[in-house]
């Protein structure tokens, strides 16, 4: 049976939130202080998971299923391996992963394949990020829909030289001048089955309007706009829901005393309160190494609270052919952990290699040969760094590999980029990678005792 326990809780703020009720049209709405008195501690009776097994098939004749490894000689992981550990014991806790790459992790077919299987295995606590992108006027993953009233945002991406508009998290931001702004986030009824949420937690720009549930939104049980985070001039609003819902409209509400801005936002976190994993995918189209380099960028991807950050970049770079500098290219590595490692001292790094490609020369595909190159510094890299690192270059075949993609039927047109069941493929591998690793370390635990 479950057993609760729940502490005192001080009421004397319910006075005061019926007259903001009353203000603000029937809608509870709470300032961050308000919300940790509010807060429940729960003891959960633990119900532990099936045991590990390695059992994920991924079917690729030319993959090396022996290498499908993660090399941590340093055992950097073990803080987040003893975290999957508590989930699978059945401890209600929520473990946090972030995925930062390019277009390959923009699209959602990689990471959404990762997400649902590691779900799978640990728990499902929520679809966890989503940004604006299609109000970016760029793709975004299948799952989800963000809309908006407002047509002509003005959208700002980590890969501008200048930007455009501040980025949070998503690595991207939209801003308008607009003070009526509504925003309704849905789940998608096929891609995104599964996903249903009870909690969206928005990322703004703390001078922008806040937002409450459209007000024929009776499911609303509990609004929080927070205070300015530790991230430069972010601010977190949160929205707690008495039922899981797909769909969620928000609309402006225009604060007394607020002078007219930019309105600026960054993107949401949904959760459903459930134990398990949160798979936070961060991309962007055209993305390096240096795109990310920006003093407070990190800051703001640290909200996400991370234990782990799977980093998934290196395929633009190759492009420059003849012109690739290695020097230059580790330099831009190092410098990204490194800002990393300031901002998020308690996250663990993943480094993955791209898998090979073609590039286009001369209205030819060619194999993109700079690929292996980059993947090796990278390996290199990780292990003088004490880095974990997955080489999914060598694991989906290394050299030559690209023409066994195509050949297979796995490649999208542009021969870079990989179709669905291309990254369906690669999502399982580093999957398989991570419980691997779980199950080597329960093996060294049984050894020791």
């Amino acid at each position: 049976m479950t057993k609760l326990k729940v502490r005192s809780i001080d009421f004397s703020w319910i006075v005061a939130a019926v007259m903001i009720t009353v203000a603000i049209g029937g809608n509870v709405f709470f300032t961050a202080e308000a919300a940790a008195d509010v807060d429940e501690a729960l003891e959960i009776e633990r119900i532990p998971r099936n045991p590990l097994v390695d059992s994920i098939t991924v079917r690729l004749d030319f993959a090396v299923d022996t290498l499908c490894l993660i090399a941590d000689p340093a055992n950097s992981l073990d803080a987040f391996l003893a975290e999957l550990e508590k989930l699978m014991s059945g401890e209600d806790t929520v473990v946090n992963i972030v995925h930062l790459g390019d277009s390959h992790t923009q699209a959602g077919f990689y990471t959404g394949q990762i997400m649902r299987t590691l779900q799978e295995v640990f728990g499902n606590a929520g679809r966890g990020w989503i940004s604006p992108l299609k109000l970016a006027k760029i793709n975004e993953p299948k799952d989800y829909f963000i809309t908006s009233n407002v047509n002509n945002w003005i959208a700002g991406r980590c890969i501008q030289a200048e930007l455009k508009c501040p980025i949070g998290p998503g690595a991207v931001g939209i801003s308008s001048e607009s003070d009526n702004i509504d925003f309704t986030i849905r789940i998608a009824p096929v891609n995104g089955v599964g996903y249903a949420f009870n909690q969206a937690v928005m990322y703004r720009d703390s001078n922008a309007v806040p937002m409450l549930p459209k007000a024929t939104d009776t499911t609303a049980t509990f609004v929080c706009w927070g205070d300015n985070s530790s991230a430069a001039d972010i601010a977190t609003d949160t929205f707690r829901l008495a039922n899981e819902t797909d769909e969620l409209t928000l609309q402006s509400v225009k604060r007394f005393g607020t002078a007219k801005s930019v309105n600026c936002y960054f993107g949401f976190s949904l959760t459903n309160g459930n134990p398990g994993i949160l798979y936070h995918a961060v991309g962007q189209n055209g993305a390096m190494f240096s795109h990310y380099l920006r003093p407070d960028y990190f800051s703001r991807l640290a909200l996400l609270k991370p234990s782990l950050l799977v980093v998934s970049l290196g395929t633009n770079e190759s492009f420059a052919g003849a012109r690739f500098r290695a020097e230059l290219f580790e330099s831009q590595v190092d410098s990204l952990v490194k800002l990393v490692r300031a901002a998020m001292p308690e996250t663990a790094i993943l480094l993955t290699t791209p898998a090979e490609s073609f590039r286009r020369i001369n209205k030819r595909y060619e194999r993109n040969k700079v690929i292996g190159q980059i993947s090796s510094i990278l390996c290199k890299y990780a292990e003088k760094e004490q880095l974990a690192c997955f080489d999914v270059y060598t694991a989906t075949g290394g050299e030559q590999s690209c023409l066994n993609w195509e050949k297979a039927g796995l490649l999208g047109r542009d021969h870079v980029h990989y179709n669905a069941e291309g990254y369906a493929k690669q999502g399982k591998m580093l999957s398989k990678a991570l419980i691997r690793m779980m199950l080597n370390r329960e093996n060294e635990l049984a050894s020791d005792e």
